[in-house]
């Protein structure tokens, strides 16, 4: 049957079922469904796909020629040529600023700005912006020890300080590049990078105070103590907490990898707004070059380098006494960010071979009557991926494949960019066992199995619906930014 219903059925199921019946990893699930659809996608669809894209009709035929090998070789290629450096550097760029103490300075100067009695607050907008670009998994290992300290200096309000820094850190890492599912859905539905990173942080801001008001009320509901426990003595948590400030990088230098990349992508996005083709800016030869530079620069790919050398930089500065150099930190992260890149890249190669099938264009004529239907549709689709296998990467990556056809449709009456915010909010939808997340945070901040799913399940429930409804209102309002 070649219907792209039945096929993205068959493709889904494949999966999600891999990566929870059989155990399979992601990267190998991936692939898997990517063989399947191209298996079962006939070559009358595909070239046609190609031709809806504006191929050639002897491009159109070559490709759908091409054996299933070299279709899903082509965009996993494609996919890496997208977003391999990106998230290798920001792997390098969260390990250095871990081991230079960098991050830990911005939350120490967090705290120091909004005092200890509001230390919740603190948490949430430190994990929110250390979340851009450190990932998901290490800043909860860089903040729990610090919400630990904190609770044996305030004598309460632990679970609200876990809350904060899950809230934060959940909604960065689907909202705003260079976190890896970001980064794969700008590229998958030529989404401008600085909006993203624009947009998602104004979403993920609403989010993370909806998130706050739910910490609140579930910490007074449900008060759960800071207990002992092998991994995290409360003897060695007074050790962390009373490390010298002294022994950190400034505050502004530790800035330094963080800001580098977002101003100068965020100016590069501004000057290509205001520009017009083939006319300068100015006409002032000296604004030119500065604008040149600031355009060179604001490319994505050497706007993550140069935060890369500003946090090497800094990392170096701080082991000038050591004798082991900074190969082992580099290699460390690179050994992360590594395994996301293939994951990546297979979900790319999933998404391209499901848009071969032609489902946007079943689900654009399903939806033609009503488009703002297709909002509520990505967040839906990527919350129903994210609840059956648990990967929020993994329900953005399928859920972009999906809908990608719809952000390059000139017909569409919103930016894309709204379908891009609507599946990152819906990828946090629902955590529970099958998510590594959750049991990061149940290990590390010593709650059970229980208490998480009173807790953490839904306080994410809810910053995704009040991300879906800030979405549906900012399409409404500004449908074309």
């Amino acid at each position: 049957m070649s219907d792209p219903l039945f096929i993205l059925a068959v493709g889904v199921l494949i999966v999600v079922g891999g990566i929870i019946g059989l155990k399979l990893h992601p990267f190998l699930a991936l692939l898997l469904g990517a063989f399947i659809v191209a298996l079962l996608t006939p070559a009358e669809a595909i070239e046609q796909f190609a031709i809806a894209k504006g191929t050639a009709p002897a491009a159109a035929q070559a490709l759908a020629k091409k054996s299933i090998g070299e279709r899903i070789a082509t965009e996993f290629g494609s996919t890496c040529g997208k977003i391999g450096i990106l998230i290798a550097m920001a792997a390098i760029i969260g390990k250095c600023m871990l081991e230079s103490g960098a991050a830990e300075r911005i939350i120490r100067s967090m705290l120091r700005l909004t005092g200890i009695e509001k230390a919740p607050i603190a948490f949430l907008v430190s994990s929110f912006f250390l979340g851009i670009p450190v990932f998901f998994d290490t800043v909860i290992f860089l903040m729990m020890p610090l919400a630990k300290a904190m609770t044996l200096r305030i004598g309460k309000n632990y679970l609200l300080l876990v809350l904060c820094i899950m809230a934060g850190a959940a909604m960065a890492n689907s909202l705003v590049p260079p976190a890896p599912g970001p980064l794969f859905l700008v590229g998958e539905m030529h989404i401008p990078i600085g909006l993203m990173m624009m947009a998602g942080t104004i979403v993920g801001l609403f989010t993370i105070t909806a998130g706050y008001f739910f910490a609140l009320w579930a910490n007074r509901r449900w008060p759960i103590p800071l207990r002992d426990s092998l991994d995290a003595k409360l003897e060695d948590i007074k050790l962390i907490a009373a490390k010298e400030n002294h022994h950190l990088p400034g505050l502004g230098v530790s800035l330094l990898p963080v800001l580098i990349p977002l101003v100068f992508i965020c100016a590069d996005t501004a000057l290509n707004t205001m520009a017009t083709p083939g006319q300068p800016l100015t006409e002032s030869p000296f604004l030119n070059t500065i604008l040149k530079l600031i355009r060179f620069f604001g490319d994505k790919n050497i706007a993550i380098v140069t935060g890369g050398i500003a946090a090497l930089l800094i990392l170096a500065s701080q082991k000038k006494d050591s004798k082991e150099g900074l190969t082992p930190f580099v290699q460390a992260a690179l050994m992360s960010g590594g395994g996301i890149i293939l994951i990546t890249a297979a979900g790319g190669a999933f998404g391209g071979m499901l848009q071969q099938t032609g489902i946007s264009t079943r689900i654009a004529d399903m939806t033609k009557e009503y488009q703002m239907a297709l909002i509520p549709l990505a967040f839906l689709i990527a919350a129903v991926v994210r609840t059956a296998q648990g990967s929020a990467t993994v329900a953005l990556i399928t859920a972009s494949g999906i809908l990608s056809g719809m952000a390059t449709n000139a017909n569409l009456e919103f930016h894309p960019v709204y379908l891009g915010l609507a599946i990152g909010c819906g990828s946090k939808l629902v955590p529970w066992m099958n998510d590594a997340g959750f049991w990061i945070i149940c290990k590390l901040s010593n709650l059970t199995e229980r208490e998480a799913l009173k807790t953490i399940s839904p306080l994410l429930v809810v910053m995704g619906l009040t991300g879906l409804i800030i979405i549906m209102i900012g399409a409404k309002l500004f449908p074309l930014l």
